[in-house]
């Protein structure tokens, strides 16, 4: 089950949007993928720091030039800064496993609880309810006990 988990989180990554179409879009989304070096939590996109604004101007240049696609933009700027700057894991290898694995589990996780749950419901409806010889002997057993 985790296999096909995690073949199907790989098909849906594999088959996503082709990206933006203009240059501005093109460049907003790479700067959203690219967090800030020197904000905590703010994408390049968001900051209004120096280096994310050096950063920005940055990818206009290299989308304005048309020579590199949106990876090998990120991956220069991720090269040239250090891959802390990554926002979104590299859709390959061992980042794709980062990020699948954890959300795999989960679902194997959810499924197994599934099962134990009807399996405890099967095994409560299967015991017959109380007879009146039943409440007879706990009556007996609490008289004694007094």
């Amino acid at each position: 089950m985790l296999v096909l988990v995690v073949v199907g989180f790989l098909a849906v990554g594999v088959t996503r949007d082709a990206g933006p179409q203009t240059e501005a879009d093109r460049i907003d989304c790479i700067a959203r993928r690219i967090a800030c070096p020197i904000c905590d939590g703010e994408s390049v996109y968001e900051s209004r720091n120096n280096a994310s604004v050096s950063i920005r101007n940055e990818i206009e240049t290299q989308v304005s030039d048309g020579v590199r696609t949106d990876d090998e933009i990120i991956g220069y700027i991720a090269e040239r800064y250090s891959a802390e700057v990554l926002l979104v894991p590299r859709a390959t290898g061992l980042d794709t496993l980062v990020w699948a694995l954890p959300v795999a589990a989960l679902v194997c996780a959810l499924a197994g609880l599934a099962v134990a749950f009807r399996r405890w419901s099967r095994t409560a409806r299967g015991t017959p309810a109380a007879t009146a010889e039943d409440y007879a002997l706990v009556e007996r057993a609490l008289r004694e006990r007094e």
